[in-house]
């Protein structure tokens, strides 16, 4: 021991040198600790907006009882929006399609012949918290004497359906009642005084879409500064959840600046992103106008991603989700199907409205649901046109790869939603 001790007593070089060492390896360190977590939060985080960036990587591959995991900015204590996918047989699913007595048949995979099952039984995990359980009844006071109402196209109905299937077998059967009368779709929970609807305006804008059932229209037309005869229809909600981007995946459509029953109208060819702009514009001017912040409570649902194009996946590029039975287990996931444009023209408006004291919350759906090829109706659905003799040969023609199965996804964005309605008792 007093051999060592020589080597370092008077010696202020070494002791400054050893400081030296030690303050570049604490430094590593530190440097080592801040990578580790902005990876974990993701590389692609930005300073404000939820849909911006959503691109992200999952970490590990997807067996079929694993999970994935991606990352994304967080919100508040908790980031919903950031987690995995867990297989869980034990608490799902939350309803059988065919107990369900508002159940639309298109959505009904189980009943309309889907033998793998495997769908109905991912759960959302986020990282950092749990989702609350889905209590029907404890909605349904939060909902007491107010009226909610989804606004879009088809994948919110497809989300209006699942929270109907999600709270309707707590409501006694002489206590509940759907009526469908032209766009609007109305559930009423009588012993509650509550509605809960979907008002069908695709494109949110006058369009020439707008009829419920004969929509399949070689071209669209919009009127983007008229809103009004929708929203008429939904001005006193306590409650709206609005969506709108799968009618607008074309390069353009015709724009009208006069009303539909002008004689001889004259249309405008826009490019489909400026005209989407222009309708955001339009629906937040109604939103500043009419929506009253301390009595409506408003949200956005981001886009719902569509799995036709199986190059995304790795698979043959000609093949959709047709017999995917599989969650995407591929890291850096970007589906192509997807418009981070148009997302960022989404996060704009919502930002601006924030800065003028109209909140509405965004629900980023979009990166999770990238990965659930596995969860589309398919061919098993009602089919509500004779299929050609194509179409027979070759089912892949004719897949629904856009709407999904119920129970399935959608149900994992009412509890998103729930988790906002029944923890905000500031504003509901």
């Amino acid at each position: 021991m007093a051999k060592k001790q020589q080597a370092f007593p008077g010696s202020w070089w070494l002791v400054g040198s050893t400081f030296h060492y030690i303050a570049i390896f604490g430094f590593t360190i530190l440097l080592t600790i801040a990578l580790y977590y902005w990876n974990r939060e993701g590389r692609l985080l930005q300073k404000s907006g939820l849909i911006t960036s959503s691109y992200v990587e999952i970490r590990g591959s997807v067996p079929t009882n694993c999970s994935i995991s991606i990352s994304h900015q967080e919100k508040k204590k908790c980031n919903l929006f950031s987690g995995r996918w867990v297989y869980d047989k034990k608490s799902l699913p939350p309803y059988k399609d065919r107990n369900c007595t508002f159940m639309f048949d298109d959505l009904a995979c189980e009943k309309y012949g889907r033998k793998d099952l495997n769908y109905q039984y991912w759960r959302w995990q986020p990282d950092d918290c749990d989702l609350p359980k889905f209590d029907a009844k404890a909605l349904l006071n939060k909902l007491r004497d107010k009226r909610l109402v989804f606004v879009g196209d088809s994948l919110n109905r497809n989300q209006w359906v699942s929270f109907i299937c999600l709270i309707e077998s707590s409501i006694p059967s002489s206590f509940k009642s759907r009526v469908l009368k032209g766009n609007l779709y109305r559930f009423n929970a009588k012993e509650y005084n509550t509605s809960i609807d979907f008002y069908w305006s695709p494109l949110l804008v006058e369009s020439n879409s707008d009829d419920p059932a004969n929509h399949h229209l070689n071209e669209r037309i919009v009127r983007l500064q008229s809103i009004e005869k929708h929203a008429k229809n939904w001005t006193d909600a306590d409650i709206l959840v609005f969506n709108s981007y799968l009618w607008w995946k074309v390069p353009t459509l015709k724009v009208l600046s006069e009303s539909f029953e002008t004689p001889n109208p004259v249309y405008k060819q826009v490019e489909s992103r400026k005209c989407y702009k222009m309708a955001l514009h339009t629906w937040s001017r109604w939103v500043i106008k009419h929506v009253n912040p301390s009595k409506t409570r408003m949200f956005w649902i981001s886009m719902s991603p569509t799995h036709s194009v199986a190059s995304n996946w790795g698979m043959p590029g000609d093949r959709k989700c047709y017999n995917e039975t599989q969650l995407i287990a591929k890291e850096q996931l970007r589906g192509s199907e997807t418009d981070p444009q148009m997302m960022r023209m989404t996060e704009w408006t919502i930002e601006n409205l924030k800065a003028k004291g109209l909140k509405v919350d965004l629900l980023n759906i979009t990166r999770l649901s990238e990965y659930r090829k596995d969860g589309h109706p398919t061919i098993y659905r009602k089919l509500w046109r004779p299929l050609t003799k194509d179409q027979l040969a070759n089912p892949i023609n004719y897949a629904d790869c856009t709407h999904w199965c119920l129970p399935g996804v959608p149900d994992v964005w009412n509890q998103m939603l729930y988790a906002y309605l029944i923890s905000d008792t500031d504003n509901i």
